[in-house]
């Protein structure tokens, strides 16, 4: 068979890759703290007893845009947003730690400070728990302090303080759970960071451009479809040399 029925088929596979990544990523516009994740393919030589002319589409692993979102302010005092470099850290369900840049936490009925997902949010000291308190207040070193309800404005009591890190972006890979995590190595042990800040009552938007992910969903649909009509002219092409063939 032709080769350049393999060389479209694999285009079209490529194309539906980028589309799907692409659809993900619009998916997930609105999605707190969410990085955009690239889709890039690279052409990979066929070899065999002749020169290579012709040349397959090939995956390769995708990355992820760290570009920051913009910051959306929300007054909510466990709201809190990363604006520069940096991560929050949580424990993940198998127990490792993990990374994300959503600061929208929640407190549990037994005051452990969570994530939406119910995923542990990590202190320099282990998981937060945070006891009933009239006003909590997170500073921009990621320090966590409160008011008991009972008390006074100035009965100020300090908890901990969030883990903070920036690992060397390089070596980060995200999971399909949304999570980044050092590329293939589990149970890491990030370091505290403290240049990391932070700013309470707010929120990272999604660093998704909609219109971009749009238009590259429409030239990946226009190639999708060039592929497709490569191999339709192939089997035309095939037939016709099978009637030729056949007068002969």
């Amino acid at each position: 068979m032709d080769k350049a029925l393999y060389i479209s088929m694999s285009g079209a596979k490529q194309n539906m890759f980028a589309q799907r990544s692409h659809a993900n990523n619009l998916a997930n516009a609105n999605t707190t703290g969410f990085r955009e994740d690239f889709a890039q393919a690279r052409s990979q030589p066929v070899w065999g007893d002749y020169h290579p002319t012709r040349a397959y589409a090939m995956t390769e692993r995708p990355a992820s845009n760290f570009k920051p979102g913009a910051l959306i302010e929300t007054g909510r005092d466990l709201d809190v947003a990363i604006p520069d470099r940096g991560f929050f850290v949580v424990q993940d369900p198998e127990g490792n730690e993990a990374l994300t840049r959503a600061g929208n936490f929640v407190r549990d009925v037994n005051g452990q400070l969570l994530t939406p997902q119910g995923l542990s949010v990590m202190g320099e000291d282990g998981p937060i728990f945070i006891p009933p308190a009239s006003t909590v207040n997170i500073s921009n070193d990621g320090t966590i302090s409160l008011v008991p309800t009972e008390g006074q404005a100035t009965d100020i009591v300090e908890l901990g303080r969030l883990k903070l890190v920036n690992p060397d972006l390089s070596t980060m890979d995200k999971g399909t759970d949304g999570l980044f995590r050092v590329k293939d190595q589990l149970g890491v042990v990030f370091e505290q960071d403290p240049t990391v800040q932070v700013t309470s009552g707010f929120l990272e938007s999604s660093n998704v451009n909609t219109i971009t992910a749009m238009t590259e969903m429409m030239s990946h649909q226009r190639q999708y479809e060039l592929q497709v009509k490569m191999m339709k002219t192939t089997e035309e092409n095939a037939e016709k040399v099978a009637s030729l063939l056949q007068i002969q």
